[in-house]
């Protein structure tokens, strides 16, 4: 006989993907989610009684009739609540509210600067007190979910190494519980981004899927049969740290020659500033009025669509590291398709085009027949969509084991 506790457990995973097929479906008959769950008409009906009680689901117009009475159908109310996405990475902290359909309805974007020691706990905490004061009503806010680069143990709501942001065995998810007693989740920024096209992307029905993010490092989530694959402590996925110059620049991590080194924002950004200093010619001088400082990603695509030799250059470079990287990677997962995001990414198709010349030239035919590499479905809002994902695979159970 089944326990009380497993019987509730039970009716509540039911009624995370009843919701879920709402979400994706509605307007949608109690007849037609039945079918689609393969639960009886009765579960359905008292989850979706459940649900409209909740607000999270509201009634709305009538389906086609098979002989009786035109069914009532039903959809998601994502705007009945809020939750707020935070996306951290190495220079910058990004906060977001965004509604149940990972809609972003407002987003602000605070810069770190580089190499300052500060409490990074608190400064957080103040960050996102301050963003909750512009919230209209705080007890309609479902959660806080943040991703974070670096290893994470979702688990323990741990930050166990972050070198970029010198975070060792930080206990995040608690502190900020602590501090606004509202239910908090915590994953690494890839596999974040991995749960957003899952659960809303373009690429919902890859079983097989590799996620790389391209901005202040280099990161990867996979997806095998439906799985995140975590590894042993959460820390697989570490892609940038794979070495592939064993001569090369030292990392932060440690190590010598990682990929990271070759591809990620830093290097890319460091290297246009030495060659134009040694006296190449650039269309971004132009641009920053000669201060180089103020070269970004954004730029440097700029750059690339214009023709500049010099950003052309090493985007070519760029394109065959990572497009090495992503050679073993498909080797030793074989995805189904593999999808970049990031700023380096992002409005970038020719960083695609160029990687996927190299895929087919390099990567074994067996492995990459049918297999493409895409962008982001999100642009410039992956980041947040991906973190605020951490909570809304909870709240839908969506098709991830």
């Amino acid at each position: 006989m089944k326990r009380t506790g497993d019987l509730q457990l039970i009716k509540e995973l039911n009624k995370s993907i009843i919701l879920d097929v709402i979400r994706k479906n509605g307007p949608i008959s109690r007849a037609e989610i039945a079918k689609k769950v393969n639960l009886s008409p009765t579960t359905v009906t008292s989850a979706v009684s459940d649900l409209i009680r909740d607000s999270l689901v509201v009634e709305g117009g009538t389906g086609e009739s098979s002989g009786g009475r035109k069914p009532i159908l039903v959809q998601l109310n994502p705007d009945v609540c809020f939750l707020i996405g935070v996306a951290i990475d190495a220079s910058k902290i990004t906060i977001a509210e965004l509604n149940l359909n990972a809609k972003v309805k407002r987003k602000e974007v605070h810069s770190l600067k580089e190499n300052i020691d500060f409490d990074f706990c608190n400064v957080l905490i103040k960050m996102i007190d301050h963003f909750f004061k512009k919230c209209k009503n705080l007890n309609n806010c479902l959660g806080i979910s943040i991703t974070i680069q670096g290893i994470v143990d979702s688990e323990k709501g741990m930050v166990a190494y972050n070198p970029k942001l010198k975070i060792h065995n930080l206990p995040l998810k608690n502190a900020i519980e602590d501090a606004f007693n509202i239910p908090t989740y915590i994953d690494n920024d890839t596999n974040g981004s991995l749960l957003a096209e899952k659960g809303f992307g373009n690429y919902q029905q890859s079983k097989n899927l590799i996620y790389v993010t391209i901005g202040d490092g280099v990161g990867a989530s996979m997806l095998v049969n439906d799985s995140i694959f975590r590894g042993f402590h959460g820390g697989a996925g570490e892609f940038g740290h794979t070495t592939i110059d064993y001569k090369g620049a030292p990392c932060n991590c440690g190590n010598v020659g990682c990929l990271e080194n070759y591809v990620s924002w830093r290097a890319i950004c460091s290297r246009i500033v030495s060659e134009i200093e040694a006296g190449n010619k650039s269309l971004l001088v132009e641009e920053v009025h000669e201060d180089l400082s103020k070269i970004t990603p954004e730029l440097f695509r700029k750059a690339i669509f214009a023709g500049d030799v010099l950003a052309n250059t090493i985007l070519d470079d760029m394109a065959f590291y990572l497009g090495t990287g992503l050679v073993n990677l498909i080797h030793l997962f074989n995805p189904e398709r593999i999808i970049l995001g990031g700023e380096l990414a992002f409005e970038n198709p020719l960083l695609i085009q160029k990687v996927n010349e190299h895929i087919s030239r390099y990567a074994l035919q067996t492995h990459s027949r049918q297999l493409e590499v895409f962008p982001s479905s999100f642009g410039n809002d992956s980041e947040v969509v991906g973190s605020a994902s951490l909570l809304l695979h909870e709240l839908f159970h969506f098709t991830l084991k």
